[in-house]
């Protein structure tokens, strides 16, 4: 497993000690999605993460940046040398985001997250500050650590400290839509698009890069016939799904079997979509969950990090 002790930094180890190797803890960053998973046990004790940018090599396109740093003031400065990352900007902290592991409307233009996750930093069930993955894209050597964790809702480590890639902020962008249009055609026929959404009868398009790509895609939807710049995408219900790509074309006859209609938007290419009513709870497999409870066993046998919350139960 690619995972070495950490000894040297004075954050973390100071961070280390707060969790401490005995007892229920748990992070909090922003609360911004505090009871996914369902919120800690009662008695469990609450830190905080550190925060800050550590280091941030624009020519590399990644940045290393503490857990506690809000995904806003992580973005802000980024944007001065004109880069983004893949991070869901919620009002939350990176530590968050990447513990919480979700995915938004803009995956097929930045990636995503758990690609964009190269190193994690994190403090172990005794304690100790652990490193996992590498500090450029090409570190794929052992057991993929970054990856495991994103999403696991803090119930590996807790979370310290993260190497992310980073992506170039788009010269131009531009959002169309359309009504009556087949949005897997359209995702289809064009060769890159930032985002395709669709709410069962009108399509929207995004589209980012240099004046001359948002032409020549915009003369690939012009196809389709009926796409007129908008000033952004819909509003988006509040309940989040998880599908195979495939299943988002059967969606209106799903949410019309679960009693009335519901609205929806669906995110073409990426297997997401936004309901208005929660989806209906998938059955974990016998094989998915003991994997599952080894793992937790192998990284937190006392059961002391994020108690009562489970990554499967969401």
């Amino acid at each position: 497993m690619s995972a070495t002790l950490i000894d040297r930094d004075p954050v973390l180890l100071a961070f280390a000690d707060e969790v401490g190797a005995d007892g229920p803890v748990a992070v909090r960053g922003g609360g911004t999605r505090w009871d996914l998973g369902g919120p800690p046990t009662e008695g469990t004790r609450i830190v905080s993460a550190p925060s800050g940018i550590v280091t941030y090599a624009p020519e590399e396109m990644t940045v290393r940046v503490r857990a506690g740093t809000p995904v806003a003031e992580l973005h802000a400065a980024l944007r001065e040398r004109g880069q983004r990352t893949s991070l869901v900007e919620r009002g939350g902290t990176v530590g968050g985001a990447v513990m919480v592991g979700e995915n938004d409307i803009h995956t097929l233009g930045r990636g995503t997250l758990r690609s964009s996750v190269l190193q994690i930093r994190y403090v172990s069930a005794e304690g100790r500050v652990v490193n996992g993955g590498g500090p450029t894209v090409k570190n794929v050597t052992g057991f993929d650590l970054p990856r495991l964790f994103v999403g696991s809702v803090g119930t590996l480590g807790m979370l310290a400290e993260v190497i992310l890639r980073t992506n170039p902020i788009p010269p131009a962008s531009m959002w169309l839509a359309a009504d009556a249009v087949d949005p897997f055609a359209a995702f289809a026929a064009l060769q890159h698009s930032s985002s395709v959404l669709w709410n069962g009868e009108r399509t929207w398009v995004l589209l980012e890069g240099h004046g001359a790509d948002i032409d020549a895609e915009r003369a690939v939807l012009g196809r389709f016939g009926g796409f007129e710049p908008v000033a952004g995408p819909p509003v988006l219900p509040t309940q989040r799904w998880s599908l195979a790509p495939a299943e988002l074309r059967s969606l209106p006859l799903t949410l019309a079997g679960s009693g009335d209609g519901h609205g929806f938007v669906a995110v073409i290419g990426v297997g997401l979509a936004f309901c208005d009513v929660a989806q209906p709870r998938r059955a974990v497999t016998p094989p998915i969950r003991a994997l599952h409870e080894r793992m937790k066993a192998n990284f937190d046998p006392g059961g002391r990090l994020n108690p009562g919350r489970d990554p499967l139960d969401r």
